[in-house]
């Protein structure tokens, strides 16, 4: 399978190194990416990987090629590339809140699929949805299935739903890391060294996300399994809910989520 990436940013290179350490040869990669010192910076981490500024040299023998660039920019960056882009290959896009019908406008008579990622792809823990477009087959959405998969778990949707995935898994890491850096702060404020309370809290978010994913119970079973009644979590746990923590992010989600439906109306 030959991949052609338009876009070299973060998400971009942690997609490629991922397809690498998953077992694709680098020889049947390439991206594409107009800024010069970033090129430089690819072609020094991904030995082997074709990089060119021109999204048209890189898609001509693609048989699947990822929209990698930012939102305002994959009109121009299709139209860039669709004189010769392959008439069978799979545009399989990441750029949030660009509709499968933009896409499939921008690329006539391909099949395309839309995929919501997260940052946590950087280390391969990401997190991301896809959604068929009106071409694409069951053969289209295992091959995004398998790319995504290279650099975390992958969940199929209908395309309405990818605003809400936004919302949750989409900006979800900053609601984690608001919170990790509320908890540092507590540390601080109750005598603790910042040194020994980042890495104490750091520790924790890793430990409590392991055993979320990797154990049998639900997060509701295991907050109850460490909240010993009359003790200090359940202490902590009730000014958390008397300042509705539990709410604001409720409402946190639900303000990304209509956020991008917003920006796809735009």
């Amino acid at each position: 399978m030959r991949v052609a990436l338009l876009g070299g940013g973060r998400m971009g290179e942690a997609l490629l190194a991922g397809l690498v350490d998953g077992g694709f040869d680098a020889e049947d990669l390439a991206v594409a990416e107009v800024d010069a010192d970033r090129r430089h910076s690819l072609e020094g981490r991904l030995p082997g990987v074709r990089v060119a500024p021109n999204p048209a040299w890189v898609v001509g023998d693609a048989d699947v090629v990822i929209v990698a660039v930012k939102p305002p920019d994959v009109a121009s960056v299709l139209e860039v590339a669709g004189p010769t882009l392959p008439e069978g290959a799979l545009v399989l896009s990441i750029a949030a809140g660009v509709t499968i019908a933009e896409l499939e406008e921008l690329a006539p008579g391909r099949p395309v699929v839309r995929a919501m990622p997260n940052t946590p792809a950087l280390v391969r823990k990401g997190a991301a949805a896809i959604a068929p477009g009106t071409r694409a087959t069951d053969v289209d959405l295992d091959t995004a299935e398998r790319l995504l998969g290279a650099v975390g778990i992958v969940v199929r949707v209908p395309e309405k739903l990818l605003d809400s995935v936004t919302g949750c898994s989409g900006s979800g890491p900053a609601y984690v890391f608001l919170l990790a850096e509320a908890m540092i702060e507590g540390g601080v404020l109750n005598g603790l060294p910042r040194e020994t309370a980042t890495a104490l809290v750091h520790q924790t978010v890793l430990g409590s996300g392991m055993l979320l994913v990797d154990g049998d119970e639900s997060a509701e079973a295991l907050r109850a399994a460490v909240t010993s009644p009359g003790g200090t979590t359940a202490a902590g746990l009730r000014a958390l809910e008397a300042h509705g923590v539990r709410a604001a992010v409720l409402e946190a989600v639900t303000a990304a989520t209509e956020r991008s439906r917003e920006l796809g109306r735009a």
